[in-house]
């Protein structure tokens, strides 16, 4: 197809009735450069009278993308969708932002938005008896940043700094908006945690692009046999 362009995005699951319904946030414009961040496992601590190994870590990496989306209803508008061209006509780029906002704010938990310990007397009022139940803590949304078909990962909005630099003259609504984002990989272990439909999605992701990494670091050893004659001394 001419002038197809594979565009990236956040896809997050929210619970509704009767069916999920994601909210699929597809960037408008993909960004021209990203900050792909790795930071090590911590070393474990030593343990007092025994020996440790000092190369031994905690777990896995962190790994961390950064990256600035813009935002501009004017190409919206332009682009002929009748839809979303009123509704970027009427609000902006505030539909857009509203959806990326979400992202940081927390998720009921399943069944209820209680949230912390609920202590309930089972004794006819009795203070002798006072059992306390856990009500699942709510989370923040776990989001899959789709970058293509090589990159798929489950992770968790850790920043969001939104630069609005037009407005339209009626209402002021913002016209052109550049997001700074920041998104934390969620690991294998953190996965294990996460409620409502897009866990399982998230745990294929997350395996899927660990797959993908492992093979391509295999590939590269074709490269590695041939660059290595030479170097070493022996």
């Amino acid at each position: 197809m001419a002038g197809f362009t594979l565009k990236g995005g956040l896809i997050e699951f929210t619970e509704s009735f009767p069916i999920p319904i994601p909210n699929v946030i597809i960037f408008q414009y993909n960004p021209e450069t990203m900050t792909h961040a790795w930071t090590p496992a911590t070393t474990n601590p030593a343990t007092p009278g025994q020996a440790s190994n000092p190369l031994a870590i905690s777990g896995q990496p962190t790994e961390s993308f950064s990256f600035t989306l813009a935002m501009d209803s004017n190409d919206t508008i332009a682009d002929g969708n009748p839809v979303i061209a009123g509704l970027a006509e009427a609000s902006g780029v505030y539909t857009r932002l509203a959806a990326l906002e979400m992202l940081l704010f927390p998720t009921a938990p399943p069944g209820g938005g209680l949230i912390g310990s609920l202590t309930t007397a089972l004794t006819g009022g009795s203070s002798s008896s006072t059992p306390s139940a856990q009500v699942p803590a709510a989370q923040l949304p776990t989001v899959l940043f789709v970058w293509g078909p090589g990159r798929i990962v489950p992770v968790r909005v850790t920043a969001l700094s939104i630069t609005e630099k037009l407005y339209d003259a009626i209402l002021l609504n913002p016209t052109h908006v550049e997001a700074q984002i920041t998104l934390k990989v969620l690991t294998a272990d953190e996965l294990k945690y996460v409620d409502g439909p897009l866990g399982s999605l998230a745990t294929i992701a997350n395996t899927y692009s660990q797959g993908l990494r492992e093979a391509l670091a295999i590939a590269n050893l074709a490269n590695a046999v041939s660059s290595i004659i030479g170097m070493l001394p022996v």
